[in-house]
């Protein structure tokens, strides 16, 4: 992930992975997009999150879910 987008500290939300500069965690992302939430809806409630880091964050959780873990 360039330049990270996520941030993990135990002295913010005891560790929880949030967008990096913010206290806002990546899970309130995956909890509207589930609950039918458009990202829109989400940047309007955390303004402190940019676009380009919730696009960032999707585009790295699609490669891990579409890896090729297999071995030869």
């Amino acid at each position: 992930m360039k330049a990270s987008v996520i941030y993990s500290s135990p002295d913010i939300l005891s560790g929880m992975p949030v967008f990096l500069g913010t206290r806002v965690p990546i899970k309130n992302l995956f909890d509207y997009l589930e609950s039918g939430d458009t990202i829109e809806n989400f940047l309007d409630d955390f303004p402190t999150v940019k676009r380009e880091q919730v696009i960032e964050v999707l585009e790295w959780a699609e490669r891990m879910l579409t890896a090729d873990t297999s071995t030869a």
